[in-house]
């Protein structure tokens, strides 16, 4: 697992699937889903949020269908099994990664302070 220039790049990919996988939900909805759901620590724009929704639909990773609201029309987006399966790999990267991070941050063994 190496982190280069595009070591966040999954995060939105990972926090869409995972909160899509409870319940459809559309582009505007989801922004605010993750504001809430990550207690406003992370703020992501819908012009972040929607190329990652058509970029999974393309992939078969989510399912998508229009329906009008109030006379605006909307897409709601779900987590079918090619995107759960999808979900569970993004996850247990994140996982790996958390884990080998707090045990840096954890063991004061691994800072060494400059010389």
């Amino acid at each position: 697992m190496q982190a280069g220039s595009n070591f966040l790049n999954g995060v939105p990919e990972l926090l869409i699937l995972r909160l899509l996988r409870d319940r459809e939900m559309y582009g505007y909805e989801l922004v605010q889903a993750i504001r809430a759901a990550t207690r406003d620590e992370i703020l992501l724009a819908e012009g972040v949020v929607y190329p990652v929704l058509h970029a999974l639909e393309r992939d078969g990773a989510l399912a998508a269908r229009r329906q009008t609201v109030n006379g605006r029309s909307r897409i709601y987006s779900r987590v079918p099994p090619a995107g759960g399966e999808r979900l569970a790999g993004l996850a247990e990267h994140w996982r790996r990664l958390n884990a080998a991070i707090a045990a840096i941050l954890e063991e004061p063994g691994h800072v060494r302070s400059p010389a």
